[in-house]
């Protein structure tokens, strides 16, 4: 039976890292997997899913608005499907995690969602707000603080390291922008709360 998943984090957990592992154990088995990131994120290069570690794979784009339903509908219609893996999910807006829900239920194809589940700010992204929500499934991938405790916050920092309250939901970056740290050091980071 297809599910729903969402598996989250906060930046550097090795969310694409996973979402790689799995969609090359679905292709060693004979099975075709579809993989898909947002459109705008073009760290490992225009239409990649690429991981800190240095592994990366071609994968299709899904764009604002862009209805997901018809787009997995399209690609089932042109050759069979597996699984769908979709990299970035925070990014996905409220009616497209909707549409991912509507193609597991009537399309019977699982759909794997990865992403940050809040921002800098300590925000719900509202695609991630849709997929805790929705998902027959959610599954943490644990990263560390610099403490030693599991980080589930992310600070922003500017080019001179001084960390950011404020600004844009998104902004990309990595490793040189933002720091996973536990809530007490984001905390004690952003100035308590």
């Amino acid at each position: 039976m297809a599910k729903l998943y969402f598996h989250y984090s906060t930046m550097n957990a090795g969310k694409s890292t996973v979402l790689l592992q799995a969609a090359h154990n679905y292709v060693e088995r004979g099975m075709v997997p579809y993989l898909i990131t947002a459109q705008f994120d073009n760290r490992a290069g225009e239409g990649r899913i690429g991981s800190r570690i240095g592994i990366g794979k071609d994968a299709d784009t899904f764009a604002t608005s862009e209805d997901m339903f018809s787009k997995i509908a399209k690609r089932l219609d042109q050759r069979p499907c597996a699984c769908v893996f979709i990299d970035e999910a925070q990014f996905l807006e409220e009616e497209q995690v909707w549409q991912l829900a509507r193609a597991v239920d009537d399309l019977g194809v699982p759909v794997m969602c990865f992403g940050l589940r809040v921002d800098f700010r300590g925000r719900l992204f509202p695609g991630s707000a849709t997929l805790l929500a929705l998902a027959d499934e959610m599954r943490e991938i644990r990263t560390i603080c610099h403490c030693g405790k599991k980080a589930t916050m992310v600070v922003r920092q500017d080019s001179d390291g001084k960390v950011l309250r404020d600004g844009a939901q998104v902004q990309i970056g990595g490793n040189e922008t933002y720091v996973s740290l536990c809530r007490r050091h984001w905390r004690e980071a952003v100035g308590d709360r």
